[in-house]
């Protein structure tokens, strides 16, 4: 069989999911199950992998599937909680007291504090927190999500404090053949090219990644404003220049000169720093305070299934007997961040956390394994704080069970979507070479390069891209793909180091569209069954991202030697 022919077999997967849930607008819960059987077949039929392997792959599937349910259950029980007692409406005029133009409060929280969340616990956790934040604060859960999915980009390649280049980019390039005769000609050691590549990956972002937080306000105000205007956005621009380069300059400095460990960590802390205070002042602002329009305008499809179950009087008469005070409302949510970083920065916790590990090793005697780490992973932390905050807030019995309640509720739409997305992942990815033939995502691959040739260039980050859309991962778009980039650079004479870095920054840009991240922000907001319309308007600033990110890496190949 050609390899056109198999190219456009293993595309069928990214296909019918594309078309399932964008074009045709199928919620997740029904376009999952059908794309799931369809690789499926393909990996049984064309790729001739055993029905073992095939089933191991769907366990580890469901594995992760449970991973992502466990973060979205915490997230979605201390949004509940904090629901129900009242602090809600704390937290939504502490952001007023910041400013009460909605373009500022989703720079800070989406923006700024969302970059925070991803540089210490990655995993999709910023949507997670970030999202429900906004709904709180009186946002359309359509536009939350929305916001929330499009930072997931910039800060995403140094996510978990650097996990997509220490492990993805690391794992895809590690005593690989290519890359060691290749460090040898060039007498470099594999530790500190590894640096490099992610110096080069801190510089395409750092430029590409400044125009994100006018590029997020834009789309909020081009699609949910009352009139309907790319202009009520721009009007902004000063401000959201000024936002972007306070995160991105420590960003890419940080990138460059100490490692991927801390960019996303320095450039969030450094920006919500300089931010906030002049954001009270009134820095740089219109005199104009854009908001959405009122409630009852809406459409249906802005609006989330779980939210406003309370009013805002009760919330109101909740808030009153509770007297809240801003920090005391705010404090799950600093805890959240606190533990997100004190377990990934602090190597004794987080040794001690990860050692908890329940593993099945090749799963039906196949090379397919699969670990469970239930106390490293965010959702732990979120009960952490979920316990401790029905403590502090001093709640009832009867206010956690109607959370817990509320909470259980929802959760069955994302498990079906979830339960069969991840599956399909693991199973596209693990096709291998049982059958003779490479990986899927390898084929696809290596159709598109000869396809392209040496325009390659342009098209690297668009294998990153939909290596993050199938795997849900920036990490194992970079883990799949980094040893197919940097050898394909070699076949057509480009600088691999240049190249497998615009490989993770479309991993990264990726993640603004990807399935798993789009159904687990849209459960936590009681969204789920529209993402196509979110995967419809996240494309914009992909395609932004991969077009600007590609033009820099041309400029790039021009000057770096290695």
């Amino acid at each position: 069989m050609s390899l056109g022919i198999l190219a456009l077999l293993a595309l069928l997967p990214i296909i019918s999911v594309f078309g399932f849930i964008v074009l045709l607008r199928w919620p997740a819960t029904r376009a999952m199950p059908v794309a799931y059987l369809i690789t499926c077949l393909l990996a049984l039929i064309v790729w001739k992998v055993p029905f073992p392997q095939v089933a191991a792959a769907s366990i580890d599937g469901l594995v992760t599937a449970a991973s992502i349910l466990y973060i979205v259950l915490g997230a979605i029980l201390l949004l509940n909680l904090l629901q129900e007692n009242g602090a809600i409406l704390t937290i939504r005029h502490s952001m007023f007291r910041v400013s009460p133009d909605r373009r500022v409060q989703a720079i800070i929280i989406a923006f700024l504090f969302g970059s925070f969340i991803e540089g210490s616990a990655g995993f999709g956790t910023p949507a997670a927190v970030a999202a429900p934040i906004l709904v709180a604060i009186g946002f359309p859960a359509m536009a939350a999500v929305m916001v929330a999915l499009i930072i997931q980009s910039t800060p995403v390649s140094f996510g978990a404090v650097g996990t997509p280049i220490l492990i993805g980019v690391n794992t895809g390039l590690s005593g690989q053949v290519e890359v060691t005769n290749y460090l040898n000609a060039h007498n470099l050691d594999f530790a500190p090219y590894l640096n490099s590549i992610g110096g080069k990956v801190a510089l395409i972002h750092g430029i590409t990644g400044t125009l994100i937080p006018i590029i997020l306000v834009v789309m909020m105000t081009r699609f949910f404003g009352q009139k309907r205007s790319w202009k009520e956005g721009l009007s902004i621009f000063p401000f959201a220049l000024f936002v972007g380069f306070c995160f991105t300059i420590p960003y890419t400095l940080t990138g460059v000169f100490l490692g991927p460990e801390f960019p996303s960590l320095v450039g969030s802390l450094l920006g919500l720093a300089i931010v906030i205070p002049l954001a009270k002042g009134g820095f740089l602002l219109p005199k104009d305070v854009w908001d959405f329009p009122p409630k009852e305008k809406w459409p249906r499809d802005w609006v989330g299934h779980t939210l406003g179950e309370r009013n805002e009087d009760q919330i109101g008469a909740s808030l009153r007997i509770s007297n809240f005070s801003i920090f005391k409302a705010w404090v799950p949510y600093l805890m959240v961040a606190l533990l997100l970083l004190l377990t990934r920065l602090w190597s004794p916790l987080k040794n001690s956390l990860a050692s908890v590990s329940i593993q099945w090793k090749h799963i039906f005697k196949t090379s397919v394994s699969t670990s469970f780490q239930p106390l490293y992973l965010p959702g732990f932390l979120f009960i952490i704080v979920v316990v401790l905050t029905i403590f502090i807030h001093k709640m009832s019995k009867k206010q956690v069970a109607k959370a817990a309640t509320r909470s259980m509720s929802v959760l069955l739409g994302p498990t079906i979507a979830l339960g069969f997305a991840v599956p399909m992942v693991k199973v596209f990815i693990n096709t291998g070479v049982l059958g003779g033939l490479d990986k899927m995502p390898v084929v696809l691959a290596t159709g598109a390069a000869a396809l392209v040739g040496k325009g390659w260039t342009v098209f690297s980050a668009v294998i990153g891209a939909m290596g993050a859309f199938i795997a849900g991962s920036n990490t194992f778009s970079n883990m799949m793909f980094s040893l197919f980039q940097f050898a394909t650079a070699l076949k057509i004479g480009a600088v691999p180091g240049v190249i497998v870095a615009l490989q993770a920054v479309g991993g990264a840009a990726g993640n603004m569209i990807c399935v798993h991240n789009v159904v687990a922000a849209s459960a936590v907001v009681g969204l789920l069954g529209r993402e196509g319309l979110l995967i419809r308007k996240t494309l914009i600033p992909m395609t932004y991202y991969l077009f600007v990110a590609a033009i820099i890496g041309i400029v790039m190949l021009q000057i770096f030697k290695i």
